[in-house]
């Protein structure tokens, strides 16, 4: 099998002197949707960060395309084509969604900047509609939808996505979640995601762990997590999302 176009290794991640992540292993291969669940506090925004290069691991290793980059600073990262639409959305909400857009383009591939705005107006039209209104008046699945296509613009080979059903009406978490699936389809983007909402989640991932107190405690399919007991119990129930 070829070697893994993300791998994270026996990786521990503190803050200060809190201990977030502990001995972290995690693949993600070419053309797959892999997510990471687990609850509220589980140190699943700390892995994103901590493949990002902010923080640090402090033990185990980050590898990417064949390349170590525990150690890189997180410019030097997002230049290897690892691109985050991060929790909270955070996108520049002075600038208009056209704007933000541009910031997200890689310098690299300005050539293919036109081509670029119009496959993300194709995924989102509502971006279309809304390209010249400030980011900050957008609703919040707009929002999201302009989160993503930010980091869509770098043209990533590794797209990690930190909760973006976060705070969202249903009909539009179903929207992103469709959204990911084309652009892994038929593009083969690489997806790498974080969700609370497990049941999406799984549904939509060849492959899913689940992080409990900064640990590993289970890995595999989408399908088989979704018909685990533990994690239907501990995840799954109450209804789906």
């Amino acid at each position: 099998m070829t070697a893994p176009l993300l791998q994270v290794k026996a990786v521990e991640t503190y803050y200060g002197n809190i201990r977030a992540l502990s001995g972290v292993d995690v693949e993600v291969h070419r053309g797959e949707i892999v997510s990471l669940i687990g609850a509220n506090g589980a140190g699943k925004s700390t892995l994103m960060m901590t493949i990002c290069g902010s923080p640090q691991a402090r033990t185990g290793t980050v590898m990417f395309d064949g390349h170590d980059i525990t150690r890189l600073p997180t410019h030097e990262i997002a230049r290897m084509r690892i691109a985050q639409s991060p929790e909270g959305r955070r996108i520049f909400p002075r600038m208009t969604v056209f704007e933000n857009l541009q910031m997200g383009a890689s310098l690299d591939n300005l050539k293919h900047f036109d081509e670029d705005v119009e496959k993300i107006f194709r995924l989102f039209p509502r971006l279309k509609e809304r390209q010249a209104q400030r980011g900050g008046t957008l609703s919040g699945g707009e929002q999201q939808m302009l989160s993503i296509g930010r980091a869509l613009m770098a043209r990533p080979k590794l797209l990690l996505l930190d909760e973006p059903s976060l705070g969202l009406a249903p009909l539009i978490v179903k929207g992103i979640f469709e959204a990911i699936k084309k652009l892994n389809k038929e593009e083969g983007l690489t997806v790498f995601l974080v969700e609370q909402n497990a049941f999406g989640a799984l549904k939509l991932s060849d492959r899913a762990y689940v992080l409990v107190n900064g640990r590993v405690t289970m890995s595999g399919t989408g399908k088989d997590l979704l018909a685990n007991p533990e994690v239907r119990a501990a995840y799954l129930e109450g209804g789906r999302h």
